[in-house]
């Protein structure tokens, strides 16, 4: 990339591929949304959730941020979610975080690090609910990357606790929440195989917010 006008250049030359590919391209962008995914995940310029997943446009609603965290009062992330499962239906929630996260490793550092202390403050809890194991660690990259995948399961956990997540999941069965990391070096997603539901019923008598069982 160089200046801002070659966006632009840039733009023409994809759009003119796209349509040489399929010539209806476009006119099925003009169609109303149906994915079945929404994917938060890291904003890391590296780290393109479609690209990794194979998807085209359309295919997942997506939401990134610093360290892919859920906060429960950060509106944008809740909303995005909210919209997600009660308008379009997504029947996947996919949290995937990715080593080499640059919001993670700054959490693990002793530092005043300005307006990234409270958004990063939820990754330092991570690391406090996880002390034990992580302090266990001798090697600090194996130390870092594990906490990244905690990170992930947590993150899981927060979106489980969130009322439009639970009701949909009471009256239809969806969505289902899901865990992945994103290994840059090697460019494979890995399944944490977070255990949606084992994790729904041990929260299911402090978190539970319907009038029906959730498992």
């Amino acid at each position: 990339m160089g200046s801002y006008e070659d966006i632009f250049t840039r733009n023409e030359a994809w759009a003119q591929r796209r349509s040489a590919a399929d010539p209806d391209f476009f006119g099925k962008l003009q169609r109303p949304q149906t994915p079945e995914f929404l994917y938060v995940g890291c904003c890391d310029s590296r780290v393109t959730a479609e690209d990794m997943m194979g998807f085209e446009p359309g295919e997942a609603f997506v939401h990134r941020n610093v360290a892919n965290v859920i906060h429960a009062i950060d509106l944008n992330a809740t909303a995005a979610i909210q919209y997600a499962v009660k308008h379009l239906g997504v029947k996947h929630i996919v949290i995937c975080g990715h080593y080499g996260c640059g919001g993670v490793a700054a959490a693990m550092q002793p530092k005043d690090l300005g307006i990234l202390n409270p958004w990063l403050r939820i990754v330092r809890d991570v690391y406090r609910i996880h002390a034990d194991e992580l302090d266990a660690i001798p090697d600090h990259e194996a130390r870092y990357r594990r906490l990244v995948e905690l990170n992930v399961e947590e993150q899981c956990v927060n979106v489980i606790k969130m009322a439009v997540v639970q009701l949909g999941y009471s009256q239809t069965g969806f969505p289902l929440v899901h865990g992945a990391v994103f290994d840059p070096e090697k460019g494979r997603l890995r399944d944490l195989n977070i255990g949606f539901t084992d994790i729904l019923h041990r929260m299911q008598r402090i978190y539970n917010l319907t009038d029906t069982p959730l498992v």
